[in-house]
Order: C-alpha cells, then sequence, then structure tokens
C-alpha cells in the first residue's frame, strides 16, 4: 500500500494569535545582560504616530509609540527597546510604500506597526489596500512580525452609519491581517463606546482627527495585549 506523507501547513487566512505571535520578542524582552539585545519597534504612518496633537504642535511624549515604550520598560525592567517613529505627517500609504525600502526595511527591527487610514480615504480603498499588502508582504519576507492598526477616530464622521468611510477602511484593515496571517490592533473599535456620544468623544481628542494623550492611551493600551 502507497503510503502519502501528510504535510501540515501553518495556519492562513486567520489572524494572528496574540498570544504566540510576539513569543520570540517577548522572550527576548525578558532576557538580563549580559545576553539581551536591542528589541527595535518600528511605527510606520500618519501624522497620529508623527505625534501630532493639534497641528503644527508635535506631542511626542504624550503619542502612542512613546506610551508602549514606556508601558513595554514598565513590563520588561531588563529590556533595551526602541521605538522608531517613521509616520509622516499627511502622508498616505501609497506615500509610505515608495520610501518602505529606504526608511523603514533599512531598519533592524522586530516588530512593524501600519497606521495609514485616517488619510488613505483620499486615495481610496482599492489604492490603499495595495499600498498596504505590498508593505506586508516586503516586510514579512524579512521575517519581520507585523501589527496593523485600524482608524483612530475623526469627529466629523457620521458613526451611526455603519457604512462610513473609516468603517470601511477600518475593515480591509482587518481583512489585510486575515489573509496574511499578522496581528491586529482594531482602534476604530477601541473608541467605539464614544461614537453616539461627541461630546464624550471630544473628551479623547485634540482636534478632529488627532487623539489627544487620553486618545493616545487607549491606542497604546490595545497594543500592549500583544506584549
Amino acid at each position: 500500500m502507497l503510503l502519502i506523507p501528510i504535510v501540515t501547513f501553518g495556519q492562513q487566512n486567520q489572524l494572528a494569535d496574540s498570544a504566540t505571535y510576539l513569543s520570540d520578542v517577548k522572550n527576548d524582552l525578558q532576557v538580563k545582560w549580559s545576553k539581551n539585545r536591542t528589541i527595535n519597534l518600528v511605527f510606520h504612518g500618519h501624522s497620529v504616530p508623527s505625534g501630532y496633537f493639534r497641528t503644527p504642535i508635535v506631542n511626542t511624549l504624550g503619542a502612542y509609540p512613546h506610551l508602549v515604550l514606556k508601558k513595554l520598560k514598565e513590563q520588561y525592567p531588563y529590556a533595551v527597546v526602541n521605538t522608531i517613529v517613521t509616520a509622516i505627517g499627511g502622508e498616505n500609504a501609497e506615500r509610505g510604500a515608495l520610501r518602505f525600502d529606504s526608511d523603514v526595511l533599512s531598519l533592524k527591527m522586530d516588530v512593524l506597526f501600519i497606521d495609514y487610514s485616517l488619510n488613505d480615504r483620499n486615495i481610496g480603498l482599492e489604492r490603499a489596500y495595495k499600498a498596504w499588502d505590498e508593505m506586508i508582504k516586503k516586510a514579512l519576507a524579512k521575517g519581520i512580525k507585523v501589527i496593523l492598526l485600524t482608524p483612530s477616530p475623526d469627529t466629523k464622521v457620521d458613526y451611526a452609519n455603519p457604512d462610513n468611510e473609516l468603517a470601511k477602511q477600518a475593515a480591509q484593515v482587518r481583512k489585510l491581517a486575515v489573509e496574511n496571517n499578522v496581528g491586529l490592533v482594531d482602534s476604530y473599535n477601541a473608541f467605539d463606546f464614544l461614537y453616539t456620544n461627541t461630546t464624550e468623544l471630544d473628551k479623547y481628542m485634540s482636534q478632529t482627527n488627532h487623539p489627544n494623550e487620553l486618545g493616545h492611551a487607549l491606542i497604546a493600551t490595545e497594543i500592549m495585549k500583544w506584549f
């Protein structure tokens, strides 16, 4: 009788498991001197990860990349961690993809976070999808762990309409995360409890499309679930 070997492939077409996806990184974060190494996290995107609050003020220390660094150091006191921001205010994913090789892949990173959806409304879903997918696949080919972020709020959006522009962008980011079996930080859903009350939402915003430190803290909390 001919025996056919059974080949088991990795799970595809689902989100990465937050309990295991960054296991190697989390292990390295716990290693003490003199066997430890530097862990690099890169945040690629637009004005929100750049730290813009009320434009043109840039509050780097109040933005989620820095808040994540602070939380990581509380959790992993022996770790040497860098949070590197390659985000540019006003940029969309197409522009981010054009400089991806030179500005992002040139860095020796462990985890890449991508956050472009607020500005991708200007280029549409199809073009945004192509740019995100290109960046994700390039990073994965280098063995980099990738975590995608759905959009943070814009107070001009009609959240009563479940088919609003940001909801569509969020759905596409979730789709990309599933298709590429990478991580997801669902910022859109994290702010969901505020969408029915614009007065309460304003308490988390520094201007219409930029969170304040309270809003950034919500995003940082979601990111920390991966660590």
